[in-house]
């Protein structure tokens, strides 16, 4: 038991050392709590939330694994190597096609109200 809760003390060390020191996170970090704020705002439902929500979370995982595939590959070697450029590439690519996956959605559940608004 000792060593199960022991891996969520590593975990939590690790969520946090990705907000402190990856821009990206913190890109991402205060998207979702604008989103977050957004979502509360406008008293979105309980099916707005969990699409949100489980955007955040896919959005988020990709980037802390994608910011540990790089700084595994750096490990390895800081100089050029194509397959290293692959790896990167393609962590990043995941990263950047989930997020403009969830930028349409959120345009698609925020749009209605946000109109609401104005009308």
């Amino acid at each position: 038991m000792r060593t199960f809760l022991k891996s969520f003390v590593f975990a939590a060390r690790g969520i946090r050392a990705f907000f402190r020191t990856e821009r990206n996170g913190q890109i991402q970090g205060a998207v979702a709590l604008v989103a977050i704020a957004a979502g509360l705002y406008f008293g979105i439902s309980r099916a707005e939330w969990i699409v949100l929500l489980a955007c955040i979370a896919a959005v988020i995982s990709l980037e802390m694994l994608n910011s540990a595939l790089e700084t595994l590959c750096n490990l390895y070697s800081t100089d050029y190597h194509p397959l290293i450029g692959r790896i990167k590439d393609g962590a990043a690519g995941a990263v950047l096609w989930t997020s403009a996956g969830a930028a349409i959605i959120g345009i698609l559940l925020f749009w209605p109200h946000v109109r609401a608004l104005f009308h």
